[in-house]
């Protein structure tokens, strides 16, 4: 898909007419951050919101409300004639959209899809209001605090699959001659999102969407610190003292497999990022 790439300074027909189109047909995706912010705006634990209004364990936001003229089924969220019931606690695509946000080099760029402002298609409207820069129109939806979760997550998804890196080049275990584990996690990068949901299983998606964090933390870099802390202690109690190379290779799957889903939860393209980590343990001697 092609794509227009944008500045901070970039001015487009950002103003909202509020048609709620935007509401219907999407796949808007939620890290664990997200997934508490929803439950607090919403007045339920993170548990029954994500129970009661997400798919795969928490990472896709459900779409199953009214149906639009193009047969499109509307965000649980959405109220018909009303609009978005839980508008604060909206994650970051909804912050972003028509948006989207790309991290290459350390650096976040912005753009939309196409060479066509996108919202011309259902709600030409905008274009009879206010147009906007990129970076007036992000600080307006509140995208900040919502981006620097993105961000600390993504650093998060990468130290998981450290975790799995380490157990299979330092253990032996690539140099046993092992192609089981680089097999998996190419296969579990094109898994579909049910697939990979039930190979990790409730005790890891748990951890990974709910984290047991007692105090309440308002910075999502805070949180996603000492929800990485708590992860990484699962890890090590679960996977410290594996005795067999095939205990080593199964917990080596299942991490990537946990990397895979918060990827996915991240709106990253799990395929690719799966590809890059196989071809990364080759270059270290893996074998596939």
């Amino acid at each position: 898909m092609q794509t227009t790439k944008l500045t901070s300074e970039s001015i487009l027909p950002l103003t909202c007419s509020r048609a709620g189109t935007c509401c219907y047909g999407k796949a808007v995706m939620l890290n664990p951050w997200e997934l508490l912010q929803f439950s607090i705006e919403k007045k339920v634990s993170p548990k029954t919101f994500r129970d009661l209004y997400t798919d795969f364990g928490g990472v896709r936001l459900t779409f199953n409300g009214k149906k639009d003229s193009k047969g499109q089924s509307a965000c649980s969220q959405y109220i018909d004639t009303k609009g978005c019931s839980v508008h604060n606690g909206r994650p970051l695509a909804c912050r972003l959209y028509p948006l989207g946000r790309q991290i290459q080099f350390n650096k976040a760029h912005y753009m939309f899809e196409g060479t066509e402002f996108p919202c011309l298609t259902d709600c030409a409207e905008v274009l009879n209001l206010p147009k906007l820069t990129v970076g007036n129109y992000l600080k307006g939806q509140g995208a900040t605090p919502f981006e620097n979760a993105q961000d600390a997550y993504l650093e998060m998804m990468q130290n998981i699959a450290d975790v799995a890196f380490q157990l299979l080049l330092e253990t032996g275990l690539s140099a046993s001659g092992d192609t089981k584990t680089l097999q998996m996690w190419q296969a579990m990068g094109t898994a579909s999102p049910e697939d990979l949901t039930q190979r990790i299983g409730t005790d890891w998606l748990d951890a990974l969407m709910l984290p047991a964090i007692d105090k309440t933390i308002d910075n999502p870099i805070d949180f996603a610190t000492a929800h990485n802390e708590l992860l990484m202690a699962k890890i090590q109690d679960n996977f410290g003292g594996l005795d067999t190379l095939a205990k080593i290779s199964d917990a080596a799957i299942l991490l990537i497999g946990v990397a895979l889903q918060l990827a996915r939860g991240l709106g990253a393209n799990t395929q690719e990022i799966a590809s890059h980590w196989v071809a990364t343990a080759k270059s270290h001697g893996a074998l596939d």
